[in-house]
């Protein structure tokens, strides 16, 4: 990657991470409003937009189901010990992760969990993504994301639980271009109920 490139890049996590940041500030569906007018205009004029440059100028913004304040939930985590395992990913090679943590929760009146993992790389970070009933369908085949610590990615903690608000499950950079490489929900997080929250996947 050029350095203008590696500045780019550096500008949009930089960017990420602010958003997060105003997210977490604001009222739930105020900081979803706020996150989706930003990634829309993030998508369309930024160098490091996942987009293809040539869907940019027709790009008309990333859909979304309404926002339910019923997907927003609390977790509550379980410790979970195991080795560093390997993730596939839209690309040839895996991606290494430690499973944590399991988180509980209820959603629509289902009682659910997900395995939170550790990036087994420099620096680390915690990771969570899902396959759920609308997958390949509805939403991305490959999961979506819902906490990813290295990009900022992550909605923090209310009284020792984990906030995970489906509302912002969002689609990995290779479902807009297989050009990039992402990491894809494991067996563990496949959900067996249909999250109709979040962002959605047109083809």
């Amino acid at each position: 990657m050029t350095v203008a490139g590696t500045l780019d890049l550096l500008d949009w996590k930089r960017r990420v991470f602010a958003l997060y940041a105003a997210v977490r500030a604001l009222p739930p569906e105020s900081g979803w409003e706020l996150w989706r007018d930003t990634r829309d205009e993030l998508f369309r004029s930024h160098p490091q937009s996942p987009l293809p440059a040539e869907r940019r100028a027709s790009f008309q913004g990333l859909e979304y189901w309404p926002y339910d304040p019923r997907a927003r939930v609390l977790a509550d985590l379980e410790d979970v010990e195991a080795p560093d395992q390997p993730v596939a990913t839209s690309g040839t090679e895996p991606i290494l992760f430690r499973p944590f943590a399991r988180a509980s929760f209820e959603l629509r009146g289902e009682r659910l969990s997900l395995e939170v993992a550790w990036l087994a790389a420099y620096g680390g970070g915690a990771f969570l993504s899902f396959r759920d009933a609308t997958s390949g369908h509805e939403s991305y085949g490959g999961g979506r994301y819902l906490l990813d610590t290295v990009k900022g990615a992550e909605l923090g903690e209310d009284e020792g639980r984990l906030v995970l608000d489906f509302n912002f499950a969002y689609n990995p950079s290779c479902s807009y271009d297989p050009g990039w490489v992402c990491p894809l929900a494991p067996p563990a997080n496949r959900l067996p109920v249909a999250v109709e929250a979040g962002e959605r996947h047109v083809a």
